[in-house]
């Protein structure tokens, strides 16, 4: 259900505002003076036209033949021709929330007023957005440079009509669809074609969504790690600020206080000397592991928070009246700014998978075996670590980085290209992987302080948490099938603020 009004600007747009309207809790529009921009700039491609001078995109052809002129009268034909030739997208459908997310971003970038389009090309985008008419848009075929110029030709297409939409859980023709939302196709102008589709928003509208999944996930870690150091009376000490100050990696301070803050009150930690000398390193090396990940998050943060409010298409029409072609469409900043995300994502669940083992083998707990009441007669959580040690495997596969990977388009004039969709779409496959390993961790961890009969002595941080655990998945009594659980509480991981920074 709508709640407000989000104006696209260019210029302010962050991520929680892409989700909120992604969501459906918010509208889009585009302001007056934004209005005014997109106007004065489709002014300017209208001169050039008029002038007779050549330009890219707007007389000529693209890529490799862009050295062919193109008539006066064929170059609305030339705009039609593009999309039809560039929507050959292949796979399966992308959700609806990343073709929102996509159309968000791409109105984003042209209400900057550096792409000629116009105006009621542009309204067109935004009414479909507020309608929810959804272009249906093949996963594949990107290759992240001169643009995602398959998947957004696929959204282009229902613009003028034509390709296939899901309005109100129906996929039609995008005619139909445009016709059942009351909305009109457009036919396109000198340049719209290219502005629609010349872009990086395929791979910043799946890596948005896949960061503000990669936050929710990553303070879950850190919440399944206090868990299970109370369920293994882990040793704070080494979270201990003073000790930490002296290697000075900000996000490795902000792990051990939130973990500090977290596990204050509790009964189960120990410290220094009292039970151990030392954890293992994947409980006193938590603020190291899991602050690097934050690491590569913040530093995607920085680069999609660039990304989201930029223009992003070519050629750009600048307010000196020039329009100069140039290379950003091309996704490198984002294709490594997601493998980086990928790594870090991918080792928030190798450690936490390390956690699980310790929690479930008998000779690194001094728990019952695999946390069953009735060894032997019962497996217990032996094998939700077999799923956990399977989704960490597939997850190395997935974080070989996409970006150092290049194939040569158009007959070489395109002859580095940045595989950026295809990081995206790992890193958050690879998120929502973690997300089912960290759940396993907090489905053991209450297990083991079920049979430790240690909720009293928890934290009130994580006895709350573990309450919501366990409304999901109640501590095994004898074995049953727990597949639906481990799922649901991932879910609920991935969707749900439930935890403060």
């Amino acid at each position: 259900m709508s709640t407000g009004i989000i104006a696209l600007d260019g210029e302010t747009l962050n991520r929680k505002q892409v989700q909120t309207i992604v969501n459906g809790q918010a509208k889009v529009e585009i302001s007056e003076a934004n209005w005014s921009k997109v106007c004065a700039s489709r002014e300017r491609i209208e001169k050039q036209i008029n002038d007779g001078k050549i330009v890219y995109g707007v007389n000529t052809g693209f890529g490799k033949l862009s050295d062919i002129e193109i008539g006066k009268e064929d170059i609305s034909k030339l705009q039609l021709n593009l999309l039809r030739a560039d929507a050959v997208g292949v796979g399966e459908p992308l959700p609806t929330s990343v073709v929102r997310s996509m159309m968000v971003l791409r109105a984003n970038a042209l209400a900057k007023g550096f792409s000629g389009i116009r105006k009621e090309t542009l309204q067109l985008l935004v009414s479909m957005i507020n309608k929810g008419v959804h272009p249906v848009v093949p996963s594949k075929g990107s290759v992240g440079a001169s643009g995602d110029l398959a998947p957004l030709a696929h959204v282009a297409v229902v613009l003028v009509g034509e390709g296939k939409a899901e309005y109100q859980g129906e996929v039609l023709p995008g005619g139909e669809a445009l016709k059942r939302a009351e909305l009109t196709p457009v036919s396109l102008e000198a340049k719209e074609g290219l502005a629609l589709i010349n872009g990086t928003q395929a791979m910043t509208g799946v890596g948005v969504l896949a960061l503000n999944e990669a936050e929710r996930v990553g303070l879950a870690a850190d919440m399944s790690a206090c868990l299970t150091m109370e369920a293994l009376q882990g040793i704070i000490s080494a979270f201990e600020s003073e000790l930490l100050a002296v290697r000075p990696h900000p996000e490795m301070e902000f792990v051990g206080s939130r973990i500090r803050r977290w596990l204050e009150g509790s009964k189960r930690i120990t410290r220094q000397g009292e039970i151990r000398v030392q954890d293992p390193y994947s409980i006193r090396c938590i603020p190291q592991v899991h602050g690097a990940s934050w690491q590569a998050f913040n530093y995607a943060n920085d680069r999609l928070s660039v990304e989201i409010n930029s223009a992003t298409d070519n050629p750009i029409v600048l307010e000196s009246g020039e329009i100069i072609s140039g290379g950003h469409f091309h996704g490198q900043p984002i294709a490594l700014a997601m493998d980086f995300l990928k790594v870090g994502a991918a080792e928030l669940a190798n450690i936490s998978e390390r956690r699980i083992e310790r929690l479930v083998n008998p000779q690194l707990s001094g728990l019952s075996p695999f946390l069953a009441l009735d060894p032997g007669l019962e497996c217990g959580l032996m094998v939700p670590q077999y799923a956990a040690a399977s989704l960490v495997s597939e997850n190395k596969v997935l974080a070989h980085p996409a970006s150092v990977d290049s194939i040569p388009t158009s007959a070489n004039q395109e002859d580095h290209v940045s595989m950026g969709t295809i990081g995206s779409r790992q890193a958050r496959e690879i998120v929502h992987n973690s997300a089912r390993v960290i759940a396993i961790e907090m489905i053991c961890a209450s297990q083991a302080i079920y049979l430790e009969q240690a909720e009293n002595q928890l934290a009130p941080a994580t006895r709350d948490f573990l309450e919501k655990v366990r409304k999901i998945c109640p501590p095994l009594e004898t074995d049953r099938a727990i597949s639906e659980e481990m799922e649901e509480i991932a879910q609920f991981l991935l969707k749900n603020d439930l935890l403060e920074k």
